[in-house]
């Protein structure tokens, strides 16, 4: 710890509870937005009568908004303060949500998804860096109570989207449900915002710039590591869904068969960062969840449909390499600064190199007609996955390799 944090007063214990409170609300909307509309991406196509092309983007709106936003967060925080920016996150993402759920135009639809996006993608580079800055030595539990909500709001919009659509009748039903989550979670954050005294924010951490990160070679192999990560992730979102289909399952069985994998990542999700604090036990830790990843998709190339519960929960482990590198962001910066200069570049950068997940895998599977080079492809990327995961997992912190160091 450096002593830019010890310069900051303690919380006061109404604060800290605030924080935990708002820190769970914002973790159960951070997913919501982004993955509600896969389950009824064809409705979704057939009432707004949207071309391949504007279904692609839609499906790619999430990493190129987390990859584009989630770059300004670090020097926006500097500026406007981390709470209120995280306020204006969540009224962006409520507004988005509910916007787009009432309207019809697809240019409009698109760019409402892409407001919505836009709040979530802020949130994420924030959590890391208001862990540092409120639970300094707290790091692994935060992470995993984080991860793990998060893990919870995943799974809830991938399951629930589609039960909530029918029951009242249209997919729009089944976006606007989400925006009322994240409208409760805006409550805590107003009571904080009183905490982004222009002393708190310029005094005790300067800013660090995304480009000064990006002169280490522990930014790049983050980066490239959530890239990686991040691209498993959101292929598994937008296209597993068509996978199980292909393999004869009814959409409600794909959607369930979804749900398997965001499920299993609930209870890892507590447990990987709880583990990660120990130096020790991450490499092999993420020796376990790679051949898990490897496991999954050779299943689902031999026997999809015969072991598809077990292939789904095998996969949903190897997503869990998600909250070991947030708890790493967290481990590999001294101070708030430093944490949410690491986020702002890891994630962005990560982002973009996921964004072509989707099109990518997209584009094999329609130019195959089948879905076994895509899973060949992923199979090909846990090697790069495990390199990059394995060389981060050496004790190391971004401020010791900044320029100023």
């Amino acid at each position: 710890m450096s002593a830019h944090d010890d310069q900051r007063s303690p919380d006061t214990r109404g604060v800290q509870v605030l924080v935990w409170i708002g820190i769970v609300l914002l973790a159960l909307n951070l997913r919501p937005a982004a993955v509600s509309v896969g389950p009824v991406l064809a409705e979704i196509v057939a009432d707004l009568q949207l071309s391949g092309v504007e279904a692609g983007i839609l499906t790619s709106l999430p990493v190129l908004a987390f990859a584009g936003f989630g770059a300004l967060t670090p020097r926006l925080a500097h500026v406007i303060g981390p709470h209120r920016l995280t306020l204006i996150a969540l009224i962006a993402a409520t507004g988005g949500m509910l916007g787009r759920s009432l309207v019809s135009n697809t240019g409009l639809f698109l760019t409402l998804t892409l407001v919505a996006l836009s709040g979530m993608a802020s949130a994420n580079v924030l959590m890391p860096s208001l862990i540092k800055r409120h639970f300094p030595d707290q790091i692994g539990l935060m992470t995993a109570v984080y991860s793990t909500t998060l893990a919870v709001g995943l799974t809830a919009a991938s399951v629930l989207t589609v039960p909530i659509a029918e029951h009242y009748g249209s997919w729009r039903y089944g976006l606007a449900a989400w925006a009322v989550m994240a409208a409760l979670a805006v409550l805590p954050w107003l009571g904080l915002i009183a905490h982004d005294r222009p002393d708190a924010v310029s005094v005790g951490d300067p800013p660090i710039s995304l480009l000064a990160v990006a002169r280490t070679r522990l930014g790049w192999l983050m980066a490239v590591f959530f890239g990686i990560q991040s691209f498993h992730a959101y292929v598994i979102i937008g296209w597993f869904a068509s996978l199980y289909r292909s393999a004869g399952f009814s959409s409600s069985d794909a959607g369930l068969l979804l749900g398997v994998i965001t499920g299993i990542g609930i209870p890892l999700s507590f447990l990987v960062p709880a583990l990660s604090t120990r130096q020790r036990l991450q490499l092999p830790m993420l020796n376990v969840l790679v051949a898990c990843y490897v496991a999954g998709y050779v299943g689902l190339l031999v026997a999809p449909a015969q072991g598809a519960v077990v292939w789904a929960l095998l996969v949903g482990v190897g997503t869990s390499t998600f909250p070991l590198i947030l708890t790493l962001i967290g481990l590999h910066a001294h101070t708030a600064a430093g944490t949410s200069a690491l986020s702002g570049f890891t994630q962005s950068v990560g982002y973009l190199i996921a964004a072509t997940g989707p099109f990518l895998i997209g584009m094999l599977h329609d130019f195959t007609e089948g879905w076994t080079v895509p899973l060949v492809v992923l199979i090909v990327l846990t090697v790069p996955l495990f390199w990059t995961g394995a060389l981060v997992t050496r004790p190391d912190a971004i401020e010791d390799h900044l320029p100023t160091a």
